[in-house]
């Protein structure tokens, strides 16, 4: 089993027992070493000797003094994942991920505000007091490499909302994927899981999402929504084909080319009429 070169925070990593104590064993990278880390009586395996090699998690306890454990967390430095929000307190929440010492993650690195009993998507970051700490910002950290093409369905958890890029959703919580600003025709928030469609696929592998199905296949749902909005409004809707693409999208969540399209399906169908003033039921 090699031995890690350095003790790093926040990884998991084989370490050789350098002393044994009443309270425990020290940890170091080589024997002489000055850097040592402890791992606590409670968890040092039956027999362990000087010379032994243990596999560990290094952290900070309560004390903020750096710890080893052979517990393993869900979460490791460099991978993302959902924890679960144990407690939000005044200057940020506590995640559980599976040891004694929950996990920060402070509220200038949410992107939007977590709530008691909700899953965050985070992962761990050094802040500059060296402690380790949870951020809800993964852009950096999400895989370009997945096995999906275009028009594949997929899953995942929307981690960040921006005005001016859309919906930023982590596909299986690790494939970098966004909903782009034209294509939110529907309210989505940080946390929720969405099933969506691949539009495309980039050169740089991330995805490009849509909450939409293809064309021809959307065509016939948004032709049912709004023949239902007419039946529902007694044969009259004061839209058309003129309308502004702003009053379409809040009446209907639908863009302005998608809405000409079921209304042309809809007249093709010979089921409705249009006007100035707006479409009827036939």
């Amino acid at each position: 089993m090699s031995i890690n070169k350095t003790i790093s925070l926040g990884e998991q990593q084989t370490l050789l027992v350098v002393k044994t104590t009443d309270f425990g064993v020290y940890l170091a990278t080589e024997e002489g070493s000055n850097d040592k880390v402890l791992l606590p009586k409670s968890q040092v395996p039956e027999h362990t000797k000087v010379g032994d090699t243990i596999s560990v998690f290094i952290y900070k306890d309560s004390e903020d003094r750096l710890i080893a454990t052979r517990m393993t967390p869900t979460l490791v430095m460099g991978q993302v994942n959902k924890l679960n929000v144990k407690e939000v307190g005044t200057i940020g929440a506590f995640l559980d991920w599976g040891l004694a010492k929950d996990l920060f993650l402070p509220f200038k690195e949410q992107t939007d505000k977590v709530r008691q009993g909700e899953q965050a998507l985070v992962t761990l970051y050094i802040d500059k007091s060296n402690r380790l700490c949870a951020t809800m910002k993964v852009y950096e950290y999400l895989s370009t490499d997945s096995p999906y093409k275009r028009d594949d369905k997929v899953s995942g958890m929307v981690y960040e909302i921006s005005d001016q890029f859309g919906a930023f959703v982590a596909v299986d919580e690790k494939y970098s994927g966004l909903i782009t600003r034209q294509q939110l025709f529907e309210p989505v928030r940080v946390g929720q899981i969405i099933e969506a469609r691949v539009s495309n696929v980039r050169e740089d592998g991330k995805l490009d999402l849509s909450l939409r199905e293809k064309t021809h296949i959307q065509m016939d749902d948004d032709a049912t929504l709004i023949y239902n909005s007419l039946t529902a409004n007694n044969g009259f809707i004061p839209f058309n084909d003129k309308s502004a693409p702003e009053a379409i999208k809040k009446e209907f969540n639908l863009s302005k080319n998608a809405f000409k399209r079921a209304l042309g399906r809809l007249m093709k169908e010979n089921k409705i009429r249009q006007d100035e003033k707006g479409s009827y039921k036939l």
